[in-house]
């Protein structure tokens, strides 16, 4: 008790002290600007020595008469002159006696009600000092007691209404969709496309429990992506909150798979939301500097973590990622194509998604490339050769479900998935 009045006392007193050291210098300003001469009174002074000099020079025989005399009439025409603007000036910028120090008291009253009222409305001067170790304690208590996921929903809640765009004939099949679920909720398919679809409206708060669902009846064969898709779904519906059972799937997906790119990001992010930047600065420029530009966790990243590094004390500067160029046709190409017979251009079609099929086997490409082969092999009839891309995608992608989920549109669209 007896420490922390000393400390009360030694604030206040450096406050003050320093308040009246501010004041002190705003009155000096004040105070000068009465007693400084302007520029023209000094060249007055100056004139007059000048006229002294003349006179000198005059007996020492340095000059002649006739030379003094045109040197006087000069010097005493520029001296007339500024005298004139002299007196000009001084009555314009004199400030009377009584009214600086009244302006002086108007500002010494103005900083200390000014600073006193300030600190009054944001100063704590009761507080204690917060040590490092008391701050990272803090921060864990505030991971530790953060609402649950129904609690934040209960206090976010609002009612889904589909977008506008939608179409109609969708949306009258996902009622049916949601009532066959409803009729029969262990129909592991029926809760994959709930959960799928109910996300594609946007209505994550139906999608996350369907997603759950689907993880129960998936049992010890749950990957590592439909955790990680759990986790997106719980933070989505609560507009990126990250409540403790979404930090749960996240952690459950990297048990299975611990370069999961998803649960990585939400990770980062809860770290970030509980008071401990440097954490999720350490989280996001690892996770960064181990991905390519096209993944899906990139961006939000790049878009805060700076922020962290600030927040953390720490100069930062993120890697930049560059996505090369996919190959394409030239126009050369395109324009011999329209010249070819059908076989040759169907020879041609084939031996560039061949192409495509190799150089994603031995360097690997972006889910964009994926996607983009299985369509090309559904569209040339080698369902065969799609089913097994599509296979071997859903091994590479793992850890990004949101690549995943653009190649599984392209193998469905393919005919090679559900």
């Amino acid at each position: 008790m007896g420490s922390m009045i000393w400390d009360l006392i030694l604030f206040w007193a450096v406050a003050v002290l320093l308040t009246l050291a501010v004041v002190g210098l705003l009155a000096l300003a004040v105070l000068r600007a009465r007693s400084d001469a302007p520029a023209e009174a000094h060249d007055v002074s100056v004139y007059r020595d000048q006229l002294k000099e003349v006179e000198r020079d005059l007996a020492r025989g340095v000059i002649g008469a006739e030379e003094a005399d045109r040197v006087r009439l000069e010097v005493s025409r520029r001296l007339l002159e500024a005298d004139k603007a002299a007196q000009t000036t001084g009555d314009l910028f004199a400030t009377p006696a009584p009214a600086s120090r009244a302006l002086v008291l108007v500002i010494a009253v103005s900083v200390l009600l000014g600073a006193g009222g300030v600190y009054s409305m944001l100063g704590a001067p009761a507080m204690p000092d917060q040590p490092l170790k008391t701050r990272l304690a803090d921060a864990d208590a505030m991971r530790d007691s953060r609402p649950s996921q129904e609690t934040f929903e209960l206090r976010t809640a609002r009612t889904f209404e589909p977008p506008e765009n939608a179409d109609p004939a969708f949306l009258e099949l996902m009622e049916k969709l949601r009532t066959a679920v409803e009729e029969n909720p262990d129909d592991l398919q029926g809760q994959h496309l709930l959960a799928r679809n109910e996300a594609v409206l946007g209505n994550f708060r139906a999608a996350h429990p369907a997603m759950a669902r689907l993880i129960a009846l998936k049992d010890e064969e749950a990957t590592s992506a439909d955790w990680a898709t759990y986790a997106d779904l719980l933070v989505l519906s609560v507009d990126g909150y990250v409540s403790p059972e979404a930090e749960a799937a996240a952690l459950k997906a990297l048990e299975l798979e611990p370069r999961n790119g998803t649960a990585r990001y939400y990770l980062g992010l809860l770290e970030a939301q509980n008071a401990r930047p440097d954490k999720a600065l350490a989280i996001w420029d690892q996770l960064l500097r181990e991905s390519t530009g096209e993944a899906p966790w990139v961006p939000p990243i790049l878009a805060q973590i700076e922020g962290a590094a600030q927040a953390a004390g720490v100069r930062y500067s993120p890697p930049s990622f560059t996505r090369p160029d996919m190959p394409g046709p030239s126009q050369e190409d395109i324009e011999a194509v329209g010249e070819m017979e059908a076989e040759d251009r169907q020879a041609m079609i084939r031996g560039m998604v061949d192409g495509l099929a190799e150089r994603l086997a031995e360097e690997g490409g972006s889910a964009d490339e994926w996607a983009r082969l299985v369509n090309a092999l559904g569209v040339l009839g080698d369902q065969e050769r799609a089913a097994n891309i599509w296979a071997e995608a859903q091994d590479v992608f793992a850890a990004e479900p949101q690549g995943l989920a653009m190649i599984r549109e392209a193998a469905i669209a393919a005919c090679v998935a559900e």
